[in-house]
C-alpha cells in the first residue's frame, strides 16, 4: 500500500481524528449482537495511546437519515471499547458545534473521546465541505480505520482529508493489503467464489475477478440466472431476467473458468419448514424453487478450494438464515477452513455465516467491510482511501 499509515506520524501531544466504523448490530434492548467491529478497531486506537495521542473517534451507526434517533446513539459502543481498552471512553452529546470543541480541546493524551453518530447531521452524507471543515477542526491528523465506508465519499471519509493530513490505520491498511495482493498478486491458483442473491449487483466484480481467478465459483440466488440462461428450468427460483444476457455474456467469456452448481436444493415455498429434496441443476420443477446448492456442487467447489493458493469469497450459496437451507454455505466455509491457502472472506453475509458456523479463526482474513469490498474486488478505486496522504 502506497499510503501513509500511522506509523509515519509522531503522535506525541497531537489530536488524532481516528474515522471509525462502529455501524455494529444492536437489539431491541440496546444490547451490541456483534461487537467484531470494535474488536477490530482496537490496535489501531491503543497503538495512538501507546504513541502519546489525544484519541477523538468518529463514527456513524444505522441510517438516521439526518436526525437525531435516540435508538442510533453510540453509547452501547463507547461502553463496550471501555471494556475491551480497560479505560474510560468519554461520549459527546454531539458530534460538532463549540460544546464538542471546548470538550475535546479539554482532552488530554491518553483520553479516548467518542463523538455522536454522525449521521445525525444530513451533510455527513452530502460531504459537505463546511461540516468536513468543523469536524477536522476536532483533530491535528486524520486517521481513517473505517474499511467498511471507504467506499462513500462522506464527510468522515474523504472531505476532512481537504483540511488535515490523512493516514490509515492498521485495520485500513491490513484490508487494503489482503484484498489488494489477492486482486493484483495473487498466489496461484487463485480460486474466487461469488454468491448472493444477484448477478446484477456483482456484474463488475464478476468480469474484474473473471479476467483475474483462475476459477471463479458462482453459487446463491445469482446462479439461478446463469442457469436459466443455459436454457434450464428454474421454476419458482428468483431469476434476474433482465440480466440473462449478460449471464450469457460472462459464461462465454469465462469459458471453463465459471464453474456453476450441477445439483441444487429445490424447496416448494420460501419457508424453513417447506418440502425439500436434491434435484440435478437441470432438473427443477414448476412450483419449486432453488434455496441452495447441492452435495455433488459442495464436492466440486471442495475440490478447487483445496487445489487453491489463495481464495476469496463473497455471498453466501443459498438462504443460510434458514437452517435446512445452510448446509452449501457452510459446507463452503468449512472448506476454507480445512484448505492451505490465503483465504479472505469479503464480509456482509459472508462474513456472518463464518461467524456462525463456528470457523472464523481458521480464516486468514475476514474483511470488514460488505459493500466497501465488493467495490475494492471490483478494481474501483475507493474515495476514503483515495483522499489519504501518499508516502
Amino acid at each position: 500500500m502506497n499510503k501513509k499509515t500511522v506509523k509515519d506520524v509522531e503522535w506525541s501531544g497531537k489530536r488524532a481524528l481516528v474515522r471509525c466504523d462502529f455501524n455494529v448490530p444492536l437489539d431491541d434492548d440496546q444490547n451490541i449482537t456483534d461487537d467484531i467491529r470494535i474488536r477490530e478497531a482496537v490496535p489501531t486506537i491503543q497503538y495512538l495511546l501507546d504513541e502519546g495521542a489525544t484519541v477523538v473517534l468518529c463514527s456513524h451507526l444505522g441510517r438516521p437519515k439526518g436526525k437525531v434517533v435516540e435508538a442510533m446513539r453510540l453509547t452501547p459502543v463507547a461502553q463496550r471499547l471501555g471494556e475491551l481498552l480497560g479505560r474510560p471512553v468519554t461520549t459527546l452529546d454531539d458530534c460538532v458545534g463549540p460544546e464538542v470543541e471546548a470538550a475535546v480541546q479539554a482532552a488530554k493524551p491518553g483520553d479516548v473521546v467518542l463523538l455522536e453518530n454522525l449521521r445525525f447531521h444530513p451533510e455527513e452524507e452530502k460531504n459537505d465541505p463546511a461540516f468536513a471543515k468543523r469536524l477536522a477542526a476536532l483533530g491535528d491528523v486524520f486517521v481513517n480505520d473505517a474499511f467498511g465506508t471507504a467506499h462513500r465519499a462522506h464527510a468522515s471519509t474523504a472531505g476532512v482529508a481537504d483540511y488535515l493530513p490523512a493516514v490509515a490505520g492498521f485495520l485500513l491498511q491490513k484490508e487494503i493489503d489482503f484484498l489488494g495482493s489477492a486482486v493484483e498478486n495473487p498466489e496461484r491458483p487463485f480460486v474466487a467464489i461469488l454468491g448472493g442473491a444477484k448477478i446484477s449487483d456483482k456484474i463488475g466484480v464478476i468480469e474484474n475477478l473473471l479476467s483475474k481467478a483462475d476459477a471463479l465459483l458462482i453459487g446463491g440466488g445469482m446462479a439461478n440466472t446463469f442457469l436459466k440462461a443455459k436454457g434450464y428450468e428454474m421454476g419458482d427460483s428468483l431469476v434476474e431476467e433482465s440480466s440473462l444476457d449478460q449471464a450469457r455474456d460472462l459464461m462465454d467469456k469465462g469459458g471453463d473458468k465459471l464453474v456453476l452448481p450441477v445439483d441444487v436444493v429445490v424447496a416448494d415455498a420460501f419457508a424453513a419448514d417447506a418440502a425439500k429434496k436434491t434435484v440435478p441443476a437441470d432438473g427443477v420443477q414448476p412450483g419449486w424453487r432453488v434455496l441452495d446448492i447441492g452435495p455433488e456442487t459442495v464436492k466440486r467447489f471442495a475440490s478447487k478450494v483445496a487445489e487453491a493458493k489463495t481464495v476469496v469469497w463473497n455471498g453466501p450459496m443459498g438462504v443460510f438464515e434458514m437452517e435446512p437451507f445452510a448446509q452449501g454455505t457452510f459446507a463452503v466455509a468449512k472448506a476454507l477452513a480445512d484448505s492451505s491457502a490465503t483465504t479472505i472472506i469479503g464480509g456482509g453475509d459472508s462474513a456472518a455465516a463464518v461467524e456462525q458456523s463456528g470457523l472464523a479463526d481458521r480464516i486468514t482474513h475476514i474483511s470488514t467491510g460488505g459493500g466497501a469490498s465488493l467495490e475494492f474486488l471490483e478494481g474501483i478505486e475507493l474515495p476514503g482511501i483515495a483522499a489519504l496522504d501518499d508516502k
